[in-house]
């Protein structure tokens, strides 16, 4: 299968070439291409990782973590990749689980899966304030569309081309794992979860600290409930 790792990078200079380079070290196993998407860096991201093995799509204005994977996701869509994968450009998360990734895909078990922190609890954990909002956009999504996601906001996740035409036309935006849930379910996409290993972030700043915890839950449930209403089926 063509397979798209889309890692969507905003000022990640310092890990972006580890990032690139161990996806390319899948290659003899994998018909794998990485795919840089530049957010509109400051620093000399795009500059590097114009150097190494990859392609890179250097967006013109910043559009945000949501914004740039669905550029990802349509490039893959538009180049008929089979699976497109999110790999953030931070470090965080293990290229070399892609294999695991994608098999349920491959075994056509299911349209999406996401990699979990949280199955087996190995790996770096999260802080306990993000690990208790985590659990928090768990049970919403559970009693929303009844579907349970114990790691709802990892962006470690692959998608078939059944879900990439649903992300084509739309994809959430600034913070999308957990409302992306709800959309996955409403279109009927089988989604599954394995667990991975994964890292401290090996470079860059997060967009999400102590002070904005309290913003982004707000905005993120907002916007799961909007997703919610907007997309479940009229009686």
């Amino acid at each position: 299968m063509k397979i798209a790792a889309i890692i969507p990078a905003y000022n990640e200079e310092k890990s972006i070439v580890a990032v690139i380079n161990s996806i390319n070290e899948l290659k003899d196993r994998l018909d794998i291409t990485a795919i840089v998407i530049n957010d509109c860096s400051t620093d000399e991201t795009s500059f590097i990782a114009s150097k190494t093995n990859c392609i890179v799509l250097n967006l013109p204005v910043n559009l945000g973590i949501g914004g740039a994977v669905q550029t990802g996701f349509k490039y893959a869509l538009q180049n008929n990749f089979d699976i497109a994968i999110q790999v953030d450009g931070d470090g965080q998360h293990p290229p070399e689980e892609i294999p695991r990734l994608i098999q349920p895909i491959i075994n056509n078990e299911a349209d999406v899966v996401i990699g979990s922190r949280f199955i087996e609890k190995d790996g770096f954990q999260s802080s306990y304030i993000r690990r208790q909002g985590i659990k928090y956009f768990k049970l919403l999504n559970k009693f929303l569309v009844s579907v349970e996601v114990m790691d709802s906001t990892s962006g470690f996740r692959a998608i078939n081309r059944k879900a990439l035409e649903v992300v084509d036309d739309y994809y959430p935006d600034e913070y999308p794992e957990p409302e992306a849930i709800i959309l996955y379910a409403f279109n009927h996409l089988t989604i599954k979860e394995i667990p991975v290993k994964m890292r401290e972030r090996q470079g860059g700043v997060s967009s999400i600290n102590s002070f904005s915890s309290i913003y982004y839950m707000i905005k993120v449930t907002l916007a799961i409930i909007s997703t919610y209403v907007r997309l479940k089926p009229k009686k």
